[in-house]
């Protein structure tokens, strides 16, 4: 089965147990860091985390990490991503997203330009050609 990087969430101070929770249903080799778990687990794990955690918030697929220091680079940058593989065509995709020790620190103008990014990249690789009135909605949560 294929493997994805997943990010379940915490509240601060709870990581630890969060963690126990993970290990207890089978997923090793986890990372614990303020107020997140990653872990590399199967698509199925998704799922199973969501049902089964009661201590996480949310648990999030990582679709890529990169480092980006203009607004040039990071709309590149996420427009390589995957995306085509991850929403299907019929999706809306509010963008959210925080700035956080970043030297691109306009949260709406990032936010602007990973929206643009992420429709030239579905533009691109799927029969999508512009914004139209969207059927399901998946929320992209970004730290800048």
């Amino acid at each position: 089965m294929e493997k994805v990087q997943l990010i379940a969430t915490s509240t601060f101070g709870m990581e630890s147990i969060v963690a126990q929770e993970i290990r207890s249903l089978g997923y090793e080799n986890l990372k614990v860091d303020n107020g997140k778990i990653a872990l590399t687990a199967d698509l199925e794990a998704i799922c199973r985390l969501n049902l089964w955690l009661r201590t996480s918030d949310r648990v999030r697929l990582l679709v890529g990490e990169f480092e980006a220091k203009t607004f040039e680079e990071l709309f590149e940058k996420t427009k390589a991503l995957p995306w085509a593989y991850i929403l299907p065509e019929n999706a809306a995709f509010p963008v959210e997203g925080k700035s956080v020790k970043s030297t691109l620190f306009s949260v709406p103008h990032c936010q602007s330009i990973v929206k643009k990014a992420v429709v030239e990249s579905l533009k691109k690789n799927t029969s999508v050609h512009g914004l139209k009135k969207q059927a399901l909605c998946i929320k992209l949560k970004l730290p800048f």
